[in-house]
């Protein structure tokens, strides 16, 4: 399981951390795509709004500076001739460098969800000499706007910077909690209605090497605070077939990424379902980790997805943005609104990573309390309850676990819970990492519609 929340992080969000409104299921088939269309229509208005940019449209429209562009199997963004130069100190390093570096600003998007919360994500290649830089303006109800906020600054590798997160941001009324945008005080009723994104490529001058940008995006959300969830019905009963790993099998290893594999259970959620989707790393790849390690892709995915400023492998995007180093793959950070969402995935084949906390008495089984877990669910069973990948096991053998669906639903979906102190904390409202093949089938597009992904 992870490691405590950290002060900067989730557990400062007490307010407004949103859930998707948990609708009632419509029993249906797994596999078809019937099955999906029906859980669309019952998937009503969600308090939760997605919006990415991926084609060669979108990459042509909002604000060039330097980029340009590209169209093809996978379109996206690159660096065209450069705008200028920039000198950037490394944090985590004190290296100072210089970086030439292109900038596109994408359009105005109009929240359908006026939100209290927004997290973006983004999915790109950056060989080695690049790497780039998000961030998000918004405006409030107010009609006054945020200052840029770093959302985040990502390298798929780690020798030209550290990848990080930015701590200390907010004017005020909102705040950048390590990955997520939040309004300090959702009572006041203030909330964001509109963002645009803007994404700073960068290169070494002069080596004509460049990033590409497949997607960028966020999602925005906004819902009451709740302990409990309404309870989904049962509509479907199918396993998928997920590799099996346990982050436990690691404690000690590598302890300069966040004290090692007992605090490891994003990226091996991650390794998990990168794995179902047939991505595997090289013997040149895994070639740093000492070899009497087992499972030497788990440490891989711990460097790589670990965030220097956070100090943890547990950014949610740079989760996903993980995933898509991995060939024909993609990944989103999302909330979903119930069960009734997860089962219309997993008929189309398509498994998640759920991110929740609970007391060890809240989840039968699991045998332990956490303040922060992601585990990777792969399917249901026959009288509906959760099947998961939970890397919070002793071996790779006792990954697989079944738990009861009214529980699962619940410490996933709330907002709020009472931790062992008896304090109120907040819960993470039914975050999701979603990842699945670059270009979907016709079934599995639909499933992610479904759950308001495109």
């Amino acid at each position: 399981m992870s490691r405590a929340e950290q002060p900067s992080r989730r557990t400062l969000l007490t307010a407004a951390i949103a859930a998707a409104v948990a609708g009632g299921a419509v029993p249906a088939m797994a596999g078809t795509a019937t099955a999906v269309e029906d859980r669309g229509k019952a998937a009503t208005a969600r308090p939760v709004d997605n919006r990415a940019w991926t084609t060669y449209t979108d990459w042509r429209g909002g604000t060039a500076h330097g980029t340009r562009a590209v169209a093809g199997a996978r379109p996206g963004l690159v660096i065209g001739t450069a705008a200028g130069t920039t000198d950037y100190t490394d944090p985590h390093t004190g290296r100072t460098a210089t970086w030439e570096y292109a900038t596109w600003t994408s359009p105005v998007h109009r929240l359908s969800v006026p939100a209290t919360e927004v997290i973006a994500s983004w999915n790109a290649h950056t060989p080695a000499g690049t790497w780039l830089q998000t961030e998000l303006q918004g405006t409030y109800s107010d009609g006054t706007d945020t200052p840029w906020y770093v959302m985040g600054r990502w390298a798929a590798g780690d020798e030209d910077i550290r990848r990080t997160s930015v701590d200390d941001q907010s004017d005020g009324r909102s705040s950048i909690w390590t990955d997520t945008f939040a309004i300090d005080e959702p009572a006041s009723g203030l909330r964001l209605v509109s963002y645009r994104l803007r994404l700073t490529l960068h290169r070494r001058p002069g080596s004509g090497t460049t990033p590409k940008v497949w997607r960028v995006g966020a999602m925005g959300s906004d819902v009451p605070d709740r302990f409990t969830v309404p309870a989904s019905t049962p509509g479907l009963a199918r396993e998928l077939t997920v590799p099996r790993y346990s982050q436990e099998i690691h404690k000690g290893q590598y302890p300069e990424y966040d004290n090692g594999g007992e605090a490891w259970c994003s990226p091996t959620s991650s390794q998990m379902i990168i794995e179902y989707w047939g991505g595997r790393l090289s013997e040149d790849q895994l070639s740093w980790v000492d070899p009497s390690y087992a499972d030497p892709q788990i440490c891989h995915a711990a460097r790589y997805t670990y965030d220097y400023q956070y100090a943890g492998c547990g950014n949610w995007p740079f989760n996903a943005a993980y995933a898509a180093t991995f060939d024909g793959l993609q990944g989103v950070v999302t909330r979903l609104g119930s069960l009734t969402d997860l089962e219309t995935l997993i008929a189309a084949g398509i498994p998640a990573i759920t991110s929740q906390s609970f007391l060890k008495t809240e989840l039968t089984g699991a045998g332990y309390g956490t303040s922060g877990h992601l585990m990777t669910v792969i399917g249901f069973t026959a009288d509906g309850d959760v099947i998961a990948n939970d890397p919070a096991s002793p071996s790779d053998e006792a990954v697989r676990r079944v738990y009861l669906r009214r529980e699962f639903e619940n410490i996933w979906l709330r907002t709020k819970r009472y931790n062992a102190s008896g304090k109120v904390v907040s819960g993470t409202g039914g975050v999701c990492y979603l990842y699945f093949p670059a270009h979907p089938s016709p079934l599995q597009r639909k499933a992610l519609a479904a759950v308001g992904v495109r």
